[in-house]
C-alpha cells in the first residue's frame, strides 16, 4: 500500500510552507529555528521549500521549538465536519532518521483543532519500519492494532503485539515501536493531550 499517493495525503510543500508562515509569525529567522530544534538551518530550508520530508523525531523537534504540536502543522482550513470519509484523511508521511529504513505514515482520524483533548491517528507502519528512538512527553497513550504485528518497547519493556491487540501507557515513559512482520501494520492510535 503507497499511502503517499492516497487522495488527501499531505505534500511536501504545504508542510514547508506551515512551517515557514509558523516560523516567521513567531519572529524567528530560520538559524534561530534550527538551533532551537536541534537541527541543521539547511534541514529547515529544506523542509520549507517541500524538498525534504522530516522525521518524527526531527517534527516533534521543531513543532516543540515553534510552541505547536506536529498536528497543527497539518491543520486544514477547511470545515472538517463529523464524518471522516476513507480515502479522504489525511496521511502524514514521515521519513526515517537514516533515509534508509522503511518508513511510517499517520492517517489523521480526527480533525486537529485548537484546544482539542484528543489526537487519532492511524499508524501505518511498513514492514521493518520504527519510530525514530524512544521519545517521552506529556499525557497518555493508548492503540488498538488492526492489522498486522508491532513490537512496542515502553521504559526498556518490549511488547509483541497482534492484530486486535490493545496498549496504553503514559506518555512520560519513554516509548518506541517496530513492525518485525513482513505485511504492513496498521495500529489506532490516540494521545491527550495532542503531541503529532
Amino acid at each position: 500500500m503507497d499511502v503517499k499517493g492516497r487522495p488527501g495525503a499531505v505534500a511536501e510543500a504545504e508542510l514547508g510552507s506551515r512551517l515557514r508562515m509558523l516560523r516567521l509569525n513567531r519572529g524567528l529567522r530560520m538559524r534561530q529555528l534550527a538551533d532551537l530544534a536541534g537541527c541543521s538551518e539547511s534541514m529547515i530550508s529544506k523542509i520549507e521549500k517541500g524538498n525534504a520530508a522530516p522525521s518524527v523525531r526531527a517534527l516533534h523537534a521543531i513543532s516543540a521549538a515553534l510552541g505547536t504540536t506536529i498536528g497543527a502543522l497539518f491543520e486544514t482550513q477547511q470545515n472538517e465536519g463529523l464524518v471522516k470519509r476513507v480515502g479522504e484523511r489525511p496521511v502524514i508521511r514521515l521519513r526515517s532518521e537514516d533515509d534508509e529504513t522503511p518508513a511510517v505514515a499517520l492517517e489523521r482520524i480526527a480533525p486537529t483543532q485548537m484546544g482539542a483533548l484528543l489526537e487519532v491517528n492511524i499508524h501505518i507502519v511498513e514492514p521493518g519500519a520504527q519510530s525514530d528512538g524512544a521519545i517521552s512527553h506529556e499525557g497518555e497513550e493508548l492503540g488498538y492494532v488492526l492489522d498486522g504485528c508491532l513490537e512496542l518497547t515502553v521504559d526498556d519493556e518490549t511488547y509483541f503485539l497482534q492484530t486486535g491487540d490493545s496498549f496504553w501507557f503514559p506518555s512520560t515513559q519513554r516509548h518506541h515501536y517496530h513492525n518485525p512482520g513482513r505485511t504492513l501494520a496498521r495500529v489506532l492510535w490516540v494521545n491527550t493531550p495532542p503531541t503529532f
